[in-house]
């Protein structure tokens, strides 16, 4: 009976433990591989890539068969009689055309339909530029899917690192509160036991010490919150489940091998935006050679034809008589289709030819911008890493110092401004390196994207 129980309550209670929160436990690289997966904007270009896809597959199939219909039903007068023998409006029948002939004497219904079956033979390079220029357009849009990918990476690092530094500086503030409380419940005893030097002013210069480190405590947990937060979303993870990161505590990243003169030349080869800009440069030139084709005509050759049909019409079988209502036609054709405006075409070159210097401009200003960039990037990279193992140094004597005056204030022979300047020493010491490090970890970060490492 009570194994009968267990299993009842097993069965019944799966569906509730299968709808319960879920904690994701994420590192950085799982944390981007995730957000790569559900970014949207990420989606949105490459559903820009697809357009630039069948704007090709568009331009291309202008070299294929192309047919041109029209059919309608309308209405045509009757004609009586034959074409030199007509019948008066009183019966009789006589030779010429009848007095009555323009009268309408009836209706009969018309069915017209038309058509042209036809395939360019040369268009003097109009599709051929133009499918170059496509193509090329499709290699920009894959660009800024790379872009887009190296934003998302900064933004999973950015709300990881910041999550980190976060907690890390809530912990030591957990820390240096307890400590606070306790050396505060210490002077608390000598003033109510009135033992050695205790003062009021030191009870309240304590009390003064534990406010301010509540302040920046709650700081702290805030930017914590919402810093885990935005890892939440910004990795798909659902709105009943939790994130917590895998790394135990902000560390600095390894510093970036290489000198500056190898990153900048990985970068001017590497660099989305270079193979964007070369591309871009290709589809211009194409698309302006496109324009100036325009003004060239088209040959081609097909089939077309006609049908005209009003039953109420005598069908004449003298082909020198043409009834534009009764007819029926086919021809194989060739031709040629030329546009040519004079005003107009010329200026859509010039437009062509303005954005093709625009690029032209953008590449020289990228050849010199993705150096500077890349220098200016790495320059900060090594500071921050000078400036993370000062701090490092700094504040491991800062906790020293805090340790050793903690323990003479125990012991009852160190002065309480001592102890606090100690504990404010050491918050700034710690803060600011975990400030630097997170600083010097973006750094890291945006070194490997402007060089092309990250794509």
């Amino acid at each position: 009976m009570v194994s009968r129980l267990a299993l009842f309550l097993v069965l019944a209670l799966l569906p509730l433990s299968q709808g319960q929160a879920e904690t994701v436990v994420l590192d950085l690289q799982q944390a981007v591989d995730r957000a790569l997966q559900v970014d949207p904007r990420i989606t949105e270009k490459e559903r820009h890539v697809d357009l630039a896809r069948a704007q090709l597959r568009e331009v291309r199939g202008a070299d294929g068969w192309s047919l041109n219909m029209n059919t309608f039903l309308g209405f045509a007068p009757k004609v009586r009689g034959g074409v030199f023998e007509t019948t008066n409006a009183d019966g009789t029948k006589s030779i010429g055309v009848a007095s009555d002939a323009f009268d309408i004497n009836g209706l009969s219904p018309w069915y017209y339909l038309e058509m042209r079956l036809v395939k360019p033979l040369h268009t003097f390079g109009k599709i051929t530029h133009y499918s170059k220029a496509a193509a090329g357009n499709i290699q920009v849009k894959r660009g800024d899917i790379q872009l887009a990918r190296a934003q998302t990476r900064m933004d999973i690092a950015k709300a990881y690192y910041g999550y980190l530094a976060a907690r890390d500086s809530r912990r030591m503030l957990d820390d240096m509160l307890d400590k606070l409380q306790a050396a505060l419940d210490l002077l608390q005893g000598w003033l109510d036991d009135d033992e050695g030097d205790a003062k009021q002013s030191n009870l309240f210069a304590l009390q003064t010490g534990m406010a301010l480190i509540r302040r920046y405590q709650a700081e702290a947990q805030g930017y914590e919150r919402i810093a885990l937060e935005g890892l939440r979303i910004l990795t798909g993870v659902g709105s009943g489940n939790e994130v917590q990161v895998a790394d135990k505590r902000l560390k600095p990243l390894p510093l970036p091998e290489g000198g500056l003169k190898e990153l900048t030349a990985q970068a001017m080869t590497r660099r989305p935006e270079v193979r964007q800009l070369a591309a871009g440069l290709d589809a211009r030139r194409e698309y302006m050679l496109a324009k100036r084709s325009e003004s060239l005509p088209n040959i081609y050759a097909g089939l077309a034809g006609s049908i005209s049909y009003a039953p109420g019409r005598k069908d004449f079988t003298d082909v020198s008589i043409y009834d534009p209502f009764y007819f029926a036609g086919m021809t194989p054709v060739i031709g040629i289709k030329w546009d040519w405006n004079s005003g107009r075409q010329p200026a859509q070159v010039a437009q062509a030819k303005a954005q093709l210097d625009a690029t032209l401009a953008l590449r020289d200003k990228a050849r010199m911008g993705i150096p500077f960039q890349v220098a200016g990037q790495y320059h900060t990279v090594h500071s921050h890493h000078e400036m993370v193992q000062r701090l490092y140094e700094g504040s491991r004597s800062g906790r020293r110092w805090l340790i050793s005056v903690y323990a003479d204030f125990e012991a009852g022979v160190e002065e309480t401004d001592n102890l606090v300047a100690a504990f404010q020493g050491y918050m700034v010491a710690y803060g600011d390196y975990l400030k630097v490090v997170n600083a010097y970890n973006m750094h890291v970060e945006r070194l490997r994207v402007v060089t092309g490492d990250i794509q």
